[in-house]
């Protein structure tokens, strides 16, 4: 597991999995694995939309609407279903949601509508600890990339290939997910 991932699992904990699979009526151990193989797919999404310095920019803006303290806020978020974080997956994974979405459920055996409600759950779960790491090592947008970047390499070594996630975000086949993920964006 690497640092990042790590850093999400310990602050959600093993009872903000328990609160998400009630909330989902969905077996824990089932949620605990899909929380495991979707943390990297939004993890990688974000290290290819930091790749380029337009995108570590506006990545960097957008973490200064996102607390910190939304573990603390647990409840609140799965109650509003996640709040903005369809919109962040939007903007992470493009087009390729779906796909990432049916990749996750065959992954953990949780169904389909399940993962659809999960993953605009931990979304901000995301922003919000890379807004912690963010502050808390005074990174710029150029330092946020660099982490995201390593992140998403650690990952890459112990998961080639994402269990099949990178495929799937990397639409057009040219072993970049970055143009697809601004190809959805823009539409082109």
């Amino acid at each position: 597991m690497s640092g990042l991932i790590e850093g999400i699992l310990a602050q959600l904990g093993p009872a903000g999995a328990r609160e998400i699979a009630g909330s989902l009526g969905a077996d824990e151990s089932l949620v605990t694995s899909a929380v495991s193989a979707a943390l990297p797919a939004i993890i990688a999404g974000l290290a290819k939309n930091a790749s380029n310095p337009q995108g570590a920019e506006s990545l960097s803006n957008a973490l200064n609407d996102h607390s910190p303290s939304i573990f603390d806020q647990l409840g609140p978020l799965i109650s509003a279903g996640g709040g903005d974080g369809a919109k962040i997956l939007g903007h992470v994974l493009g087009n390729s949601r779906p796909q990432v979405e049916q990749n996750l459920s065959q992954q953990s055996g949780l169904p389909i509508d399940t993962i659809m409600k999960l993953l605009p759950i931990l979304a901000p779960l995301v922003m919000g600890y890379l807004s912690k790491q963010k502050a808390s090592q005074s990174l710029d947008s150029s330092g946020l990339g660099g982490v995201l970047k390593a992140e998403r390499q650690q990952v890459e070594q112990r998961q080639p290939g994402l269990g099949g996630l990178a495929a799937i975000l990397d639409g057009d086949g040219d072993g970049s997910i970055i143009d697809d993920i601004i190809g959805g964006l823009t539409g082109k």
